[in-house]
């Protein structure tokens, strides 16, 4: 029988996964509107079902993207939820005159996993074990909040025990279940939005696998911040962005504030309810090129975020195989239609990789570890497939010390097979 639960809360993909005293995992199948699936996709759809905002139709992951699709109009979408966590700035969001805390989106969110569940959900067990990035996504991140805001949604499940571990720590234990040999490995884990790094050392003596960690770094950069480049280069200039509009007989500058609201998918959802998205209609009317604002506005009120979402992550895909790639989205007509260089969008990416390689040389430099003194190189998460950021790797180690795999489950089962450890606080942030 399984003593704990593991729990990979993604920014983009969220994953659960029980590990019995043998060592070996498995995912939590969740069986949703949608059909099923051992992972879920870290969205909410909240729709009215009557006349009362408490009676809510909640869907989650797959689930809730088919409700949003079926029901764009009549539907509140959320994903990305994570990327709030850290942020002081992000109070409440309201969902049909209803406020909700991260704490309550956290939870609904879960919840809807536990029902998807149904007697998989296990419900005897009182350990719980939690993934968190070394860095929290945003500018300012609060990681003291974060994790208050995390400990107020899981203990609402009556778990006894919550115990928090680096996700790239739990990667590299469920890596580590593979070694043949003592080893010294730095995990490189690419989520959504943040990339994360540790470096453990991993020995095993008399079949006992035990570990030291040495170092940890991280950054608040990973996929999501990709996609905002390409957003940026392709779809912003065709709605407004570097236009102007005329106020008291000025020129000014439409305010970048908007562009970089409808480029991030987090904010997305949330702008349509703000006073800011109110104010950005009411330029329309003095802006110098009004087309293109209302084509900005026509975007966010037809609730087009998710279409586009997956108009950019199919060509950020395309570009990993291919130096060219077609960028094709209907709502922009003629300007949606867009030939995409892999050497453009590595240009318009440039400065993140320089951000990626600079957390990749603290935990190397603050832990005196020279690249040869590194036996095992891990990449986890689907960024880790964009050529330029696997070239990071490629140029400091050799192709043979570097390995990748279990881009949706290694943290899951990594935190399942920590809990079932019998030494949780050893491997605790």
């Amino acid at each position: 029988m399984a003593r704990a639960l593991g729990l990979d809360f993604g920014t983009t993909n969220s994953v659960l996964a029980l590990a019995d005293p043998g060592g070996a995992t498995h995912s939590l199948p969740f069986t949703s509107p949608a059909g099923t699936t051992d992972t879920m996709r870290t969205a909410l759809a909240y729709m009215k079902q009557g006349r009362s905002t408490q009676d809510l139709a909640v869907e989650a992951g797959q689930a809730a993207i088919r409700l949003f699709i079926d029901h764009p109009g009549d539907c509140r979408f959320l994903q990305s939820i994570k990327t709030f966590a850290a942020s002081a700035a992000f109070q409440a969001t309201t969902v049909f005159a209803k406020r909700q805390q991260f704490e309550d989106l956290m939870e609904t969110f879960l919840r809807r996993l536990e029902a998807y569940a149904g007697d998989g959900w296990p419900s005897d067990i009182s350990r719980l074990v939690v993934g968190r990035p070394v860095r929290f996504a945003g500018s300012n991140p609060n990681e003291d909040l974060a994790l208050e805001r995390y400990q107020a949604a899981l203990t609402r499940f009556g778990f006894s025990e919550i115990h928090y571990v680096y996700e790239p720590v739990a990667a590299a234990y469920w890596f580590a279940q593979s070694l043949t040999r003592d080893a010294t490995v730095l995990v490189a884990d690419f989520g959504g939005g943040t990339t994360d790094y540790s470096l453990i050392r991993f020995e095993r003596h008399a079949g006992e696998l035990s570990a030291v960690p040495i170092g940890h770094s991280g950054v608040g950069i990973a996929g999501d911040h990709f996609d905002y480049r390409l957003i940026d280069n392709l779809v912003a200039p065709e709605i407004g962005k570097g236009s102007q509009f005329r106020s008291f007989g000025k020129l000014l500058d439409l305010p970048a504030s908007y562009f970089a609201s409808f480029g991030r998918w987090n904010q997305l959802s949330i702008f349509k309810t703000t006073r800011e998205f109110q104010d950005l209609k009411s330029l329309i009317r003095h802006a110098v090129e009004p087309d293109r604002l209302q084509l900005f506005v026509d975007l966010i009120e037809y609730d087009e975020g998710y279409p586009l979402y997956q108009a950019i992550s199919a060509t950020k895909m395309a570009l990993s195989q291919a130096e060219e790639a077609e960028f094709h989205f209907a709502p922009l007509g003629a300007a949606g239609r867009k030939t995409v260089r892999r050497a453009d969008f590595e240009a318009w990416i440039a400065d993140d990789l320089a951000r990626i390689e600079a957390a990749l040389d603290e935990v190397l430099d603050t832990t005196n570890t020279p690249a040869d003194g590194v036996d095992k190189v891990f990449l986890t998460g689907g960024t880790s497939f964009v050529p330029a950021v696997r070239n990071i790797f490629e140029r400091r180690f050799d192709a043979g010390r570097i390995e990748s795999g279990g881009e949706l489950l290694s943290i899951a089962h990594g935190l399942a097979l920590i809990g079932e450890s019998g030494d949780v606080a050893r491997w605790a942030a």
